[in-house]
């Protein structure tokens, strides 16, 4: 990973790091006497004690400045130096207090990590990235370390042994403590950049906590690290949650990033200016074509990279850019908590690590984040195979991890507002010429600028729009599971069916945006109760549909909405060929793209920025379809879809759709082969919601081609969303 921090001045109270201070003269004295060293471990053998862990014993830590372990030459020399008998002997006796320090401290910590077995500390492990309770696809074994950074490792095993990199930042530690004593300030200053205590804060915070370590005795100078923690003056930390945005499909699934609030962004959440964004995103390649950045996203080909920037910056992307919705959560930790993760983040700020879209993304950093502080709740590994940032805010919720929440409304959800209210006025008092006028000026983002931000984009503004209902929580879950019996033609059959995610526009609407249409790696089973004594009949069991991915972006015209009406698909699904005689279904691979218009039309809910609850859509589409058991294996397809979508109350929506495809296959010698020919559709959908985790739904759809054996298609369902 990659860190990059845009300095600006901040005038708010500044948070240096803990843990400073110098060794006492008096205890070193202590720990020196005659008595004490009596039973003091040679440096032999404190280099060569067991293993702290049972994959560690074949392999000793190492660490760059281990020499201060071993033995001065003369330390057990009686002969006296004649050219200089004073220098020697001090600094001889230097070493040797140093080195009996550091043994002193190594032995005491050596016997508790074993006692408490803290190699293997669920924290310990997770600071280094091991993950024992995480499935992860594409993730490494268990018993390593996710990081391949040798320089985030002190010992040469550290990847694969968290045991030996303990003992390694012990050695270091004792050895950094034992010569504080010693080091002039002005040698402290140069070197302690590069220290333990400078480069693994977080791992010295912990350490120092579970071995009882006096804060008194670690001293440090860290510039660099005091610089970092003063400028971004971590006191608390949220979780934002852009919403799902169809017209960037990198951006489909949603966004989230953390807000580090200083004292001042505290006391006033609208002061934006004071508060940081900690965003964990894809380096990728902006050369790249979008299917080859996409593929090489998923597959962990880009490395990820972790961005602090300042907060309205950020902001300013998703409401007034992208205009997408955004709410952000408080997250229940305590202060020492935030600072223990800001530490940790310092120390992985330059690894480099595969970013993986579906596993290692935005939501699951600040998972990982706060695991490291609350090891006992074990977050990432609820979400084991995906994370998505919708469910990481369920989870969150779920587990008592949010406090108070902020709606903050994009620039056309604002102007959207004021285009509801002009409206009502305009129905109240009747038509005037001017009013299609000020309707147009209205929802112009260019002629009616509103926003959530100042002018100067350095503060949120304080505007009068009641909540929309689309915060995360209250959507249902991401995964559906259906079962229904249906008939087509004169054939019963039963459909088992799956979706990973996410929403079509039949879906209880609560918590996504309004209209929104994605679906992706679902598949439908059909059971067929056949009779052999019909002609054509379908097999017993057949592959009804593999959806890749299937959507549409609606944003309709006359709202306050700005960009396109479209829609995308690649799927696998069984076709009805019209180009011969009693022709049957096929599995075919199908790719489509459709380009239209849209309109909202209804009363929106009172005082908020929503776009009317009714919608209706007419594309201009274009279809290709293979398969062996259509004709010429092959055919195109050109045409019109159009239908609408209507919300009847909160619990019931219907859908109805006529699709016109012009199809051809290309010229046929034989007569009674068509080569093109039109086949129309027409489908309805009707859902009622049990609740928001339960559903019935009934599909009905009619072919009007004479060559198929099966025109209609009739089905009752039952939807499980889990």
């Amino acid at each position: 990973m990659s860190i990059k921090l845009t300095s600006i001045p901040i005038d708010c109270t500044l948070m240096t790091i803990g843990l400073r201070a110098r060794l006492p003269l008096a205890i070193a004295g202590l720990l020196l006497s005659a008595q004490t060293q009596a039973f003091l471990p040679t440096p032999l053998s404190v280099l060569e004690s067991d293993a702290l862990s049972p994959d560690a014993s074949s392999t000793a830590p190492t660490y760059s400045n281990s020499d201060a372990l071993s033995e001065p030459d003369n330390i057990n020399s009686t002969e006296p130096n004649i050219q200089n008998s004073t220098e020697p002997n001090i600094q001889n006796s230097t070493l040797s207090e140093s080195s009996l320090a550091t043994e002193q401290l190594l032995s005491t910590w050596r016997q508790q990590v074993k006692a408490d077995k803290l190699a293997q500390h669920t924290t310990w492990r997770r600071l280094l990235y091991f993950y024992d309770n995480k499935n992860s696809v594409f993730g490494k074994k268990k018993t390593e370390s996710l990081v391949d950074d040798p320089s985030f490792f002190l010992s040469k095993n550290g990847q694969r042994d968290s045991g030996a990199e303990l003992d390694a930042m012990l050695v270091a530690l004792a050895q950094e403590l034992a010569s504080s004593a010693t080091d002039n300030d002005q040698a402290k200053t140069d070197t302690n950049n590069n220290s333990v205590l400078c480069r693994f804060p977080a791992r010295v915070a912990w350490l120092a906590e579970v071995l009882a370590i006096d804060a008194a005795s670690l001293s440090a100078e860290c510039p660099e690290l005091d610089e970092w923690m003063q400028t971004i003056a971590p006191e608390q930390l949220s979780i934002m949650f852009a919403q799902e945005y169809l017209d960037n499909p990198l951006s489909a699934f949603a966004h989230t990033l953390l807000r580090i609030d200083s004292k001042v962004s505290i006391a006033d959440p609208n002061q934006i200016d004071k508060a940081y964004a900690l965003n964990y995103t894809v380096d990728g390649d902006p050369n790249d074509s979008f299917p080859i950045y996409a593929t090489k996203s998923m597959i962990g080909s880009y490395n990820s990279a972790i961005e602090i920037d300042p907060y309205p910056e950020m902001l300013a992307k998703y409401l007034q850019d992208d205009e997408r919705d955004t709410w952000t959560y408080q997250l229940s930790l305590t202060p020492a908590e935030v600072q223990q993760i800001m530490r940790h983040v310092w120390e992985t700020k330059s690894l480099k690590m595969p970013y993986y879209f579906t596993t290692d993304n935005c939501a699951s950093e600040i998972l990982r984040l706060i695991d490291v502080v609350r090891p006992q709740q074990n977050l990432l590994s609820q979400l084991s195979y995906a994370v998505v940032p919708s469910d990481v805010i369920q989870l969150l919720n779920d587990e008592q991890l949010l406090a108070s929440t902020i709606y903050t409304p994009a620039d056309n959800t604002v102007r959207q507002a004021q285009l509801n209210e002009k409206k009502q006025q305009r129905a109240q008092l009747g038509y005037h010429n001017s009013a299609k006028q000020t309707l147009n000026e209205i929802k112009s983002a260019q002629l009616n600028p509103l926003s959530s931000m100042s002018a100067d984009g350095q503060t949120l503004l304080k505007r009068q729009i009641d909540v929309s209902d689309n915060n995360p929580i209250d959507r249902h879950p991401l995964q559906l599971g259906t079962i229904g019996i249906g008939q087509r033609g004169d054939d019963d059959y039963m459909d088992i069916g799956f979706r990973a995610g996410f929403h079509d526009t039949l879906d209880h609407a609560s918590g996504y945006p309004q209209f929104f249409n994605l679906e992706g790696l679902a598949a439908t089973l059909r059971l067929y109760d056949t009779d052999d004594s019909k002609p054509n009949q379908p097999d017993s069991v057949v592959l009804q549909n593999v959806t890749l991915i299937r959507g549409r972006s609606f944003n309709p015209v006359n709202a306050a909405k700005k960009g396109n009406t479209w829609g995308a698909s690649i799927e696998a699904r069984r076709v009805n060929d019209g180009s011969q005689e009693a022709g049957t279904d096929h599995l075919v691979g199908s790719v489509g793209y459709e380009k239209g218009w849209s309109w909202a039309f209804g009363t929106p809910a009172a005082g908020t920025g929503e776009i009317p609850p009714q919608l209706c859509y007419t594309f201009l589409a274009g279809t290709g379809q293979v398969g062996r058991g259509i004709n010429k294996g092959f055919r195109l397809g050109a045409g019109i879809n159009a239908g609408c979508r209507y919300q009847i109350n909160n619990q019931l929506r219907a859908q109805a759709e006529l699709q016109l495809p012009y199809w051809y296959h290309g010229s046929s010698d034989e007569t009674n082969v068509r080569g093109h020919y039109w086949q129309p559709i027409s489908s309805l959908g009707l859902q009622y919601d049990i609740d928001k985790k339960q559903a019935l739904r009934i599909n009905a759809n009619y072919e009007w081609q004479e060559r198929i054996d099966a025109n209609d298609d009739i089905q009752l369902s039952y939807r499980r969303y889990f």
